[in-house]
């Protein structure tokens, strides 16, 4: 090896020994600092970040307001049911202030709510009043707004409303008749309809076939349908002739179709059908085919109580009102009759 290398490798050697100075310092190499208790730790170099004392908040003097989820507030000005609600904001036809609104936005009551464009009048929780009507549904009747067949539906006779709308607890299919309830407040009808409350729905059901004790107590045990397993709670023998069987029978939900579906599981038919109970109100018998009649205070509140939520204060039921007599029930038939006549006129002249 030439002196000239040997020079070159000792000073090498020698730089390696050193401690290092670099952009990245002698980070472990030195002593470290000891700091007294209750003193902070000094801080080096430029940057130097100040640390803020925490702000102790008074929550009981605080202004925030309370928020609700959308769907709720919609829901509580008649807009819906909770279910279709969110339908719509999934559909993106909901918008707060502009923006097009997602599920899971909560709101304070000073937005500017639209639903396909046309804006919402907010109600306050405190301010509305909430509304049950009794509806005994006639067979042939469907349980939508508008049918594209032009058939009749539930909602063609119901009384006019100033703001808000009603809102179906459920649906009866066209050849299903009975109690029907519609409310002004969406968020009962949620839950009024929710499987989670476990309301209690009693129908009278004719039933053709061949009944044995075996098949009443595979259905109160259960059975397997498409949508998952249901059974009848209860099921009461109302009498018959030959091969027509009348039963009662009761359900805590109201999945589409599903005390039809229990029946032909046994490989009988149902001829007729009819709901006669919701919760543990019956439907009022000299109320008409075809006819509505409102709940008073009582009443809903009985409903709102069965569901967790707080009792109204107000109704527009007058208190002295007399309850459904045989001078009400006629002019109810007369309403009803007019309104047939009518619908019936219409569907001749559309079809000329």
């Amino acid at each position: 090896m030439s002196q000239d290398n040997q020079k070159s490798k000792n000073k090498r050697n020698a730089s390696d020994s050193k401690p290092e100075n670099n952009k990245y310092g002698s980070r472990g190499t030195g002593k470290k600092s000891t700091v007294k208790k209750g003193q902070s730790k000094p801080s080096h170099g430029k940057g130097k970040k100040i640390e803020e004392k925490p702000v102790k908040v008074d929550f009981q003097k605080s202004s925030i307001k309370d928020s609700e989820k959308l769907q709720k507030v919609l829901a509580r000005a008649g807009k819906g049911s909770r279910r279709e609600i969110e339908a719509m904001i999934s559909q993106g036809r909901v918008s707060v202030d502009g923006k097009t609104a997602f599920l899971g936005d909560r709101v304070e009551g000073s937005e500017q709510i639209r639903i396909d464009g046309h804006q919402v009048k907010l109600t306050a929780q405190d301010e509305a009043i909430c509304r049950v009507l009794m509806y005994n549904k006639p067979e042939g009747e469907m349980c939508t707004r508008k049918d594209p067949e032009g058939r009749p539906t539930v909602f063609d006779r119901l009384p006019p409303l100033e703001t808000g709308r009603w809102v179906a607890v459920g649906r009866l299919d066209i050849n299903t008749s009975g109690m029907l309830l519609f409310t002004t407040d969406g968020e009962l009808a949620n839950r009024l309809m929710h499987p989670s409350q476990k309301v209690e729905r009693e129908y009278a059901v004719r039933v053709f076939g061949d009944i044995n004790e075996a098949m009443l107590q595979t259905l109160r045990t259960g059975v397997k349908l498409e949508d998952g397993p249901a059974r009848f709670q209860k099921i009461t023998y109302r009498g018959g002739e030959g091969r027509n069987h009348w039963f009662h029978v009761v359900l805590s939900e109201g999945r589409n179709r599903e005390v039809r579906r229990l029946w032909e599981s046994q490989e009988v038919q149902v001829s007729r059908l009819i709901r006669v109970r919701y919760g543990d109100m019956e439907m009022q018998r000299q109320l008409p085919l075809g006819g509505w009649t409102e709940l008073g205070l009582k009443e809903v509140n009985y409903y709102r109580k069965l569901v967790q939520l707080k009792p109204e204060t107000q109704s527009k039921v007058k208190v002295d009102e007399k309850a459904m007599d045989n001078a009400k029930s006629r002019r109810i038939r007369r309403s009803v009759k007019k309104h047939q006549q009518q619908r019936q006129q219409a569907t001749r002249r559309r079809r000329r």
